[in-house]
This record gives structure tokens, C-alpha cells and sequence, in this order.
């Protein structure tokens, strides 16, 4: 089903979905004003994400997770298309992204992806500072020259010869102030403790403090949080909760065998 005119190249919206059900169908309808084909790759949702998405045309690829990268190349390597533009399912293009999109020459370009600016948001409020704008990131690429990293964790697009596109895609981060520190002291912050303690990695008593003051002092001073009012102040913190976490999680794991015998690191993905 042709979901964008063409004349032009025809492009293959991805997305990786778990319980997206709240997100997902306007995800695929900002994919939709872009591509000719949307394919959906689930890693088990429980709601009714994948019922939504093929409501709306989507193919649907049911893939237990694998971690961020593989899992993002299961799209790509079920496309029919050439060129794959990935979002997640809390990104939407702008219109400028729209436009910029559709003109891009992709039967005769020699770049094999291109980045678009991403607005990170909390609530409705767009954060500009801490790092969190521009925020590039290699959203359409050329399945046939280039592909995500095997990384399992913040995966993304290994191009060689990518051009950034002045527009920008708007991502709905977090629902509010709340769901900023209990993502980063929850969730976050646990995986990334697994993923190092499975890699081995070492660290002493005063890992979690210093790794927790860089983190704050480089978002808050360095990337200027403190021009960002409560919000700045507050990514700045949120940033300085995770790291110091995620060190005192790892410091407990190699510490406390009671601690780490109820942990699961089978479910760090």
C-alpha cells in the first residue's frame, strides 16, 4: 500500500515497538507521510500495539528483543525498499522534516544516510540545552550500504559518508518531571549496572560519587543547564541520579552475593 506520492525514491518506515499502544499510531502516520511501506518489529507487547499498527497497514515482525542494535536491523532486512527511515515510537517528523525529506535526490546521492536534529522533550516543553539540542541523529540510510551497530545498547547507524539535513524530528522523551528520574533511577540506570557487571568492569567506593558529580556538572555547567531554568536543573540531576545509580548498583553486585542471586541478568535486554 503506497502510503506518500511518488515520484520520488520510495522509503521503508521501521520501528521498534514494545507496549507503544499510547504512541504507536501516530508514529506511523508521521512514517506514512514519507514512506511506501511501514514495518513494525515487536518484542512482545502485551497491550494492543500490534493490532494498532497493522490497523494502519503496518506490517508486523514479532522478534523477542534482541538488544538496540539487532534489533533494529530486523526491519531493514525485511524491507523491500533500498532506503529505511527508523524512528522510535515517541519520535514524529516535522513538517521541515517532511520537506526536507521528500526533496533529497536518493537514485543519485553519494551519502548512504542522513541526520536529522532531534527536539527532546519533557511534557510539551522542549529542553534546549544539557546536550539535548541539537541532538543529530542517522535516521534514513541505505539498507544496501549501511546498517545499526551490533551494539546492544544505544545502537546506532555506522554510515561512512552521512550529511546532516537542516530539520528536525520531536521526540516525546518523558510525560513529565516524574517519569525523568524514575526512568533514570529505575530502569535506566539498572541495565546499564547488569551490562557492566556482565562485561566484568571493576569499580571501587567512590565510582558512584565521582561518576554522579561528572555526569551533573557536565550537563548543568558545561552543556548549560543552568540556562534552562527548572528543566535544565532537572535533566542535570536526573543525569547525575543515573550515573551515581547505575555505579552503586554495580558496586552492590560485586559486593553482595544475596543481591546478586535475586538479580536476573538474563533480562538485561
Amino acid at each position: 500500500m503506497s502510503m506518500a506520492a511518488s515520484a520520488r525514491t520510495p522509503i521503508t518506515g521501521v520501528v521498534i515497538t514494545l507496549n507503544e499502544a499510547a504512541n504507536i499510531e501516530a508514529c506511523l502516520a508521521s512514517l506514512g507521510r514519507v514512506c511506501d511501506e511501514l514495518i513494525v518489529v515487536d518484542s512482545g507487547s502485551s497491550d494492543d500495539t500490534c493490532a494498532r499498527a497493522r490497523a494502519v497497514g503496518a506490517r508486523v515482525i514479532e522478534q523477542p528483543y534482541l538488544g538496540d542494535g539487532p534489533q533494529k536491523n530486523v526491519g531493514p532486512k525485511a524491507a523491500t525498499h533500498r532506503w529505511v527511515l527508523s524512528l522510535d515510537a515517541d519520535e514524529r517528523l516535522t513538517d521541515e522534516a517532511v520537506a526536507a525529506l521528500q526533496a533529497l535526490p536518493l537514485d543519485t546521492t553519494d551519502h548512504d544516510a542522513f541526520a536529522l536534529r532531534r527536539r527532546n522533550f519533557i511534557g510539551s516543553r522542549w529542553v534546549k540545552r544539557c546536550g539535548w539540542y541539537p541532538d543529530y541523529c542517522l535516521r534514513l540510510f541505505d539498507r544496501e550500504r549501511t546498517a545499526f551497530s551490533e551494539s546492544r545498547q544505544h545502537s546506532s547507524v555506522q554510515a561512512q559518508h552521512p550529511a546532516r539535513l537542516e530539520a528536525d524530528i520531536e521526540h516525546y522523551s518523558f510525560a513529565n518531571l516524574a517519569e525523568l528520574f524514575t526512568k533514570a533511577g529505575g530502569r535506566f540506570s539498572s541495565r546499564a549496572a547488569k551490562i557492566m557487571y556482565l562485561k566484568g568492569k571493576k569499580v571501587n567506593a567512590c565510582s558512584p560519587l565521582i561518576h554522579g558529580a561528572n555526569a551533573f556538572v557536565r550537563k548543568y555547567l558545561f552543556q548549560r543547564g543552568f540556562m534552562a531554568g527548572l528543566d535544565g536543573l532537572s535533566v542535570s540531576l536526573s543525569a547525575g541520579v543515573n550515573a551515581y545509580l547505575k555505579y552503586a548498583k554495580l558496586l552492590e553486585f560485586q559486593r553482595d552475593p544475596q543481591v546478586r542471586e535475586r538479580e536476573d541478568f538474563n533480562q538485561v535486554w
